[in-house]
């Protein structure tokens, strides 16, 4: 079974859980703890790779390179981040091939104008919905692989209203999105209504510190979502935990006191499926 088939299957069966990750090592991390699936930040390869905020600044070029490793780490589907699909029509069109052939099993892309900004974040603006509209008929067009999931994010809340959200979602499935991404819902019955008016497979995204409010997995499952995201959870987590080492290891000139946090040769080597003793590193999972 291709990866693009089993997330199909996942989400025919009920609603699956998306640690996000920043790249291929912690993709591996998300899959020994037992996730069916794994998302690819955006903001994650922007911030961690590039050292860059969230803002469209890697090229689609980076992107696919960045969301390869992560997505041919695992044995799992991974759906990455495409932004607005970078550029018009055409270049959506190139990227879903280009994402096909990295390994991805779907990917989101969004009704921003470009550049674009953090979801949850002031100062959005939205390309018209015909433009949308185009972006995601191309990219059903495009796909080799018809089970490849293409996931429309509209961040029509936060610049429109609930009721554009509603109405921007219900066309791009009529244009042929396989779900919908309504980025920045601000309540939780906001998340409830939106799932009773758009009858198709939902994604909800719970990243900290934004617009939205943190329910649970179980909560949004409840309401009718598939997938729910926690696109920066583990990256906050180890920046901050990186931060408070590089603190004390400038204070104390050692690194001996952390020892028991950090993560052993042994426990790298295992998670990479590295054996140094064998002929031969057979890490990459086929595609």
């Amino acid at each position: 079974m291709s990866k693009s088939t089993r997330l199909r299957e996942l989400i025919a069966q009920g609603c699956i859980m998306l640690p996000g990750v920043p790249n291929a090592a912690m993709a591996r991390q998300v899959e020994r703890a037992g996730f069916d699936a794994v998302y690819i930040s955006g903001a994650g390869m922007a911030n961690a790779t590039a050292g860059v905020p969230d803002i469209g600044l890697l090229t689609m070029t980076e992107v696919i390179r960045l969301a390869g490793y992560a997505a041919n780490a695992v044995s799992i589907p991974a759906i990455v981040d495409a932004d607005t699909g970078f550029g018009g029509a055409e270049n959506v069109a190139r990227t879903i091939r280009e994402l096909e052939a990295a390994g991805l099993a779907g990917c989101q892309i969004e009704d921003q104008e470009f550049p674009k900004r953090c979801g949850h974040l002031a100062g959005k603006s939205l390309v018209d919905i015909d433009e949308m509209v185009a972006r995601i008929k191309a990219a059903a067009a495009a796909r080799r692989d018809k089970h490849f999931l293409i996931i429309a994010r509209t961040d029509s809340r936060a610049v429109e209203d609930f009721k554009g959200a509603v109405k921007r979602a219900q066309k791009y499935i009529e244009a042929g999105a396989d779900a919908i991404f309504p980025e920045a819902l601000q309540s939780t019955e906001e998340f409830r209504d939106f799932a009773r008016e758009v009858q198709a497979p939902l994604l909800a995204n719970m990243t900290e510190f934004g617009k939205s409010p943190l329910l649970s997995f179980q909560e949004l499952a409840d309401f009718g979502y598939r997938m729910v995201i926690f696109p920066q959870s583990a990256f906050r987590v180890a920046m901050k935990a990186s931060d408070e080492f590089l603190r004390a290891l400038k204070k104390a000139g050692t690194q001996s006191g952390w020892l028991d946090k950090m993560q052993t040769r042994k426990e790298l080597y295992e998670l990479l499926e590295y054996d140094p003793a064998a002929e031969n590193w057979r890490g990459f999972h086929d595609r």
